[in-house]
């Protein structure tokens, strides 16, 4: 079932976005050569008890997984497209590292993710980050009145693959509120004109995975949460909670 917000609530929302948001900027702030994704970690912690929240994220667990997620960042860095555990490894020059965070607030949640390069990077890990907030940014722009779940589907989709990226199936976006996850299901691939209309009040986390490799193969390491591409080629994820409104699609997550 598909909660239809009021203005009320997507403002509710508006602030346990931003929360997310402030949360990634520190994040991505104490990313550097050396640092250990737990510190990571702390830092998006800070953010969230400075503001009262509370993190979907921790303690998360789901059927699939073997044990509950420990932290209130996934951190995911070079072949990890999503999940990563932030433990004790520590970042190095070069690495790609997609950070994604959620925050409870005022009852409502937030949920976005962010992908950059530590260092030095890479043209292929630049143009492969590029094209993931390309491809969040086509999605957005399909979230209207009127259109369809498809038409952002087929628009992320369409950016990924005419860039030559892969796109891990049955990985997607998905509706957001009072929970990080809700009805509908957003898929990153999709047949334009298909699937359930948008309508005002629809609050939906659209977020693109790409696989640097081109292929959509992926599989899950003995933690039991991070997936990682199977070719081994480096992976980027963004993400923004988006609500559809008469007035076109407003971001949630921004700063």
């Amino acid at each position: 079932m598909v909660e239809i917000k009021t203005d009320e609530s997507v403002r509710a929302m508006r602030e346990a976005g931003r929360v997310v948001a402030e949360a990634l900027a520190a994040a991505r702030k104490k990313a550097a050569p050396g640092v250990s994704l737990r510190e990571l970690d702390g830092a998006a912690r800070e953010v969230l008890a400075a503001a009262g929240a509370g993190s979907p994220f921790l303690d998360y667990h789901p059927d699939w997984a073997p044990v509950p997620f420990p932290a209130v960042v996934c951190v995911s860095v070079n072949d990890a497209i999503v999940h990563g555990i932030p433990g004790d490894r520590r970042l190095a020059d070069g690495d790609l590292v997609s950070v994604d965070c959620g925050a409870l607030l005022g009852g409502w949640a937030g949920d976005s993710a962010i992908s950059f390069t530590v260092g030095r990077a890479r043209p292929a890990d630049t143009r492969l980050i590029d094209t993931a907030y390309a491809a969040l940014e086509a999605g957005i722009g399909a979230a209207v009145v009127g259109n369809r779940i498809g038409d952002i589907a087929h628009a992320i989709g369409r950016v990924c693959r005419d860039a030559g990226y892969g796109v891990p199936d049955g990985f997607g976006g998905h509706g957001i509120g009072r929970t990080m996850h809700e009805d509908p299901g957003v898929p990153n691939e999709g047949r334009p004109g298909r699937g359930m209309p948008l309508r005002h009040g629809m609050v939906i986390a659209i977020e693109p995975m790409l696989i640097g490799g081109g292929g959509d193969e992926h599989y899950t390491a003995r933690d039991g949460w991070t997936v990682h591409t199977m070719d081994g080629s480096r992976a980027a994820h963004t993400e923004h909670t988006v609500a559809i409104t008469d007035d076109g699609p407003r971001i949630l997550t921004a700063l």
